[in-house]
């Protein structure tokens, strides 16, 4: 390409839907970075909303003992600890499990509640600018 941008390339970009944008959208939701933080994180993390519905479910409160906080913790302390087991593995994308706390309703009104296991992906890349960041998504999910 002899010094050819990829601009001069392919042409002038028609769309880009960034990160910002999908978190804008609601297609992301950023976690706080406080929480991050205190879990060894040192770069954003966002997770889809499907992750987002297991850390907080829509009916949360009806669930002994369970709290968004408190899931939103157990989430990062699963990443944290398998991205540390994986730690110079060089590899951008790590796959773990995290445990939740779910409940529903059956006819007559019987409340069950149950464990579930989500194995869930993250993947670090380049953010909006380029800087790392982390995505946490189900398996079927980009």
């Amino acid at each position: 390409m002899n010094g050819d941008t990829l601009a001069e390339f392919f042409g002038d970009v028609i769309h880009a839907y960034t990160r910002a944008d999908a978190i804008r959208d609601g297609v992301l939701v950023e976690l706080p970075a406080k929480i991050c933080n205190e879990a060894g994180i040192v770069v954003p993390i966002a997770v889809t909303t499907g992750v987002w519905s297991l850390v907080a479910p829509d009916n949360i409160e009806e669930m002994p003992c369970q709290s968004v906080e408190g899931r939103l913790w157990d989430l990062l302390w699963m990443f944290t600890c398998t991205a540390r087991a994986a730690r110079g593995l060089h590899r951008s994308t790590i796959h773990f499990k995290c445990d939740f706390l779910t409940t529903r309703t059956e006819s007559g009104g019987v409340v069950i509640t149950e464990h579930q296991t989500a194995t869930l992906r993250a993947t670090c890349g380049p953010g909006d600018d380029g800087e790392p960041v982390i995505t946490i998504m189900l398996p079927g999910e980009d």
